[in-house]
Order: structure tokens, then sequence, then C-alpha cells
């Protein structure tokens, strides 16, 4: 059984807390705790605690004597982007292999210490790119590796987040480049490592527009919000908010968030519409890949409904992968209650015939399911990894790469080639489509392609 210490007590690590304490309590043991705020670290002492756990618990400071005291065989990096490079560096030197939220880190001095550490220690790094995982996103994989669609040469790849969800990136620290790296990496990082994935190529150029055209002073006193305050907590403005958050309406978030405040000082509740904010909150980057593909990739942040669609142009057909995550949100910025269901459909056109909307997998939990099959992975025993889910340090690199180009390419209005941003980046085992000779028509033959089965045909 492994070991496990987790540095950075905010929400995401508490995924990572809730498996070893819950479903994969048998796959590993948690040993250490580590966070900069005594209050979060207090807290997630307790929840191991009530599990009959009994981490040992250390400040940030101390980080270097957790990994000394307590010996994990992992350490699960959940700190704020910005630090994720140190801590990744330190617990490779000190013999751990590693697993760290996405992004792998936000600049290119980051991702070359990692690198360097990796290829120093040859400890083992997995990113948590949960989205590579989704039942419904490994199908769209194995579509595109199939050849159904012949050679991919285009791709087109929107995102939309909610007034709900997208704005969450503004009142918190990802609000400040130097701590996120703005949407185009904190978020997009994602995006990038699913379009590398599914084409099995890594990027070689990025042309971006970008700007907050939304999240800004200007916007709050259009909506009528004059008398804002800083923070959404003691707001004149907070009844007539959508876009508001309420912490103490949350024992969630107390327990994390505003009992901890008089640790740090840090709040959780920042105005949406602040004038220190420096991120983009409307996107836009075309970037060339190695084998030709162009892809044309938007997010914006302030979508009245929630989802993504991504289209593969091939020679022999398209294919296209549509999802609703959220349709709506509540006018006072809460989620609609009951939420409709996420819903997904991918469909494929064969040049010469008729579409195949394809029967799905079933799917449940968080991120289309991806989050279950991840922990799944990491924690549970061995198995076949024949769509190359598992990112490592590689995979990281180069999906936060295509973001640090963009924020590049923004800063100089032109493109921006990714090689020399890091020096020695190494090329992922994406499990790349196996892409046949150029075929006709005439040659496609239903039954070579599993996934039609049950296809409705239109």
């Amino acid at each position: 059984m492994k070991t496990y210490a987790i540095v950075g007590l905010g929400h995401r690590a508490r995924m990572y807390l809730g498996a070893l304490l819950g479903a994969h309590r048998a796959d590993g043991r948690l040993v250490g705790l580590c966070d900069s705020n005594a209050g979060r670290l207090a807290d997630a002492a307790a929840v191991a605690r009530a599990s009959g756990v009994a981490p040992g618990c250390y400040g940030a400071e101390r980080f270097d004597a957790m990994l000394a005291d307590t010996r994990p065989d992992r350490v699960i990096v959940t700190v704020p982007d910005y630090l994720h490079a140190p801590y990744i560096v330190r617990a490779m030197q000190a013999g751990c292999d590693v697993i760290t939220e996405k992004p792998l880190t936000v600049d290119p001095a980051g991702a070359a210490a990692i690198l360097a550490a990796q290829r120093a220690t040859g400890r083992s790094l997995i990113v948590g790119f949960n989205y590579r995982y989704s039942p419904v996103r490994t199908l769209f994989k194995q579509v595109l590796m199939s050849g159904i669609i012949g050679h991919v040469k285009g791709a087109n790849f929107e995102w939309l987040l909610d007034t709900h969800h997208g704005a969450d990136y503004f009142r918190r620290w990802h609000r400040r480049k130097a701590n996120s790296g703005g949407l185009f990496v904190h978020k997009a990082t994602h995006h990038f490592d699913l379009l590398n994935w599914w084409l099995g190529s890594v990027p070689k150029r990025v042309t971006a527009l970008g700007g907050r055209v939304f999240y800004r002073p200007e916007m709050g006193d259009a909506l009528g919000l004059e008398d804002r305050g800083e923070r959404c907590a003691g707001c004149p403005a907070f009844g007539r908010c959508g876009f508001r958050l309420d912490v103490a309406g949350s024992a969630h978030l107390t327990a994390l968030y505003a009992d901890p405040e008089a640790h740090d000082g840090y709040w959780r509740d920042a105005c949406v519409f602040s004038g220190d904010i420096d991120i983009e909150d409307r996107m836009n980057a075309m970037i060339e890949y190695e084998n030709g593909v162009v892809a044309n990739y938007a997010l914006t942040a302030f979508n009245p409904c929630e989802g993504y669609r991504v289209v593969f142009d091939g020679t022999r057909g398209r294919a296209e992968l549509r999802n609703v995550e959220r349709r709506a949100v509540n006018g006072d910025g809460s989620l609609v209650v009951p939420a409709a269901a996420e819903e997904d459909v991918i469909v494929v056109q064969p040049q010469f015939g008729r579409q195949y909307v394809l029967r799905l997998p079933q799917t449940k939990g968080l991120h289309g399911g991806g989050d279950a099959v991840m922990l799944a992975r990491l924690f549970g025993p061995a198995s076949n990894d024949e769509y190359g889910h598992v990112a490592d340090e590689r995979a990281g690199a180069w999906s936060a790469m295509v973001g640090m180009a963009a924020n590049a390419s923004l800063a100089s209005g032109g493109a921006v080639a990714l090689a020399g941003l890091v020096d020695e980046v190494p090329r992922p085992d994406y499990a790349a489509a196996p892409f046949g000779p150029e075929a006709v028509w005439r040659d496609f033959d239903a039954a070579r392609y599993p996934f039609l089965e049950g296809a409705e045909v239109l």
C-alpha cells in the first residue's frame, strides 16, 4: 500500500482527501497534511480524524520536515498554480513521486525546473487531467483513433463558462495572472490537453486574441451596482447582484475559507467587478500542430449556460462532440436546482454518407464521470491504459506551454512558437491515432467500427 501526503488543502484537495479516506482507503494510506493556513490545516485534520486516520500536520514552512518525518511514497500537490513548481521539485528531490493538479505550472521557468528535476531524480509525475478520463471523451478519442474520418486536418473548439462557474475565477486568487497564468493557462490547460491527446500531436505555434470585456468596473456600474463593496460579505449591493457569493450560507465554504480567513486574510468572495483583476474573460487562439492540423479555440467566461463543442474535420468525414453541462443560472448567481442532467452528443458523418449519432456510455459524477475514473486509475491497481489517459510531466508541459504561448502572443500581438519556450521538452505518448494510408470512400465498412453499433442513423 502506497503512502500519501497532501500539500495545499483548499477545495480541490478535498477530492483526493475524500478518496483516501473513503472509496480508496484500502489502496493508500494518508500520512501527511500540509498547508500555509493553520485553520484549513486543522479542518482537514479533523476530517481525517473523523474517518479514523491521524496524519501528521505541518505548516507550509515545514513541508520538507513533513517529507522527512512521514516519508510518503507520493505527494499530492494542490497548492495555487504559481506554487506548483517549487513543491513538485522539492518532493521529487526528497525521493517522492508526485500527483499534481493542473496546470503543471504557470510559466516557462517553472516547467523547466520540473522537467529538470524529473530527469535528475527519475521520479514519476502525474498531472490530474480528469477531463481525459470521462467515458464520453474517451469514446471520442476512440472515434479519432479508428480512422473513420481519415486524417484530421482542422479542428474547432468552443468552451462556454457560465456566470456561476466563470465568475468564480474573478473573485479568487485566479484573478491575478501571476498566480494562475490567467484562464489561458489555468482553465484552458484542460482544453489544450484534450486537443493534444485527441490529435496525438503537439502544437508548434500559437496566435491569440483576448481581453477582459465583462468582469470590469464599467460593467458593474452598467448593471446598477455602483454602490458595490470590495467583497460580497457586507456589500451594500449584495441583494441586487446576480454574481454574489454567500460564503456564510455554505457550511463547506465557511469551513474552508470564512473561518480560516483570520489566519491569512484571504477573501474567497472578492468582487468580480474589481479594478485590480488582470486576467482575460474572452479568449481566442489559433493553434498550429506539428501534424499539420490547425485548431481554432475560443473561451468565454460570462455565458448564461455552460458547455462546449468540438469538431474535427478529416479527409474521410467529420466528428463532433457537443456538451451541455448547465442550461441556466439563477438570478442570484446560484445553480438552478434541480439542475438538468448533463447532456452529450457525438455525431460522426462520413464522406458521402449519413450521420451516425453514437450510443454513449452512462456516466456518474463530476466532470463527465472523469473524476471517479481518474481516482481509480491513480489509487487503484494497475491496469491497461490503451487510450493514454495518464498524463505525465511531458503532457503537462505541452498543455501549459500552449497557454504560455497564448499569453506571450497577447503581449506581442503576433504568433509565438513553442520551440524555445522551455528547453528539452520530450514528446508525450498520446496513444496517437493510427491512421493508415489515404483511402477512397468505397473502402468504408461500418463493421470495422464497433462504436457504430447501436448508433442512430440520420
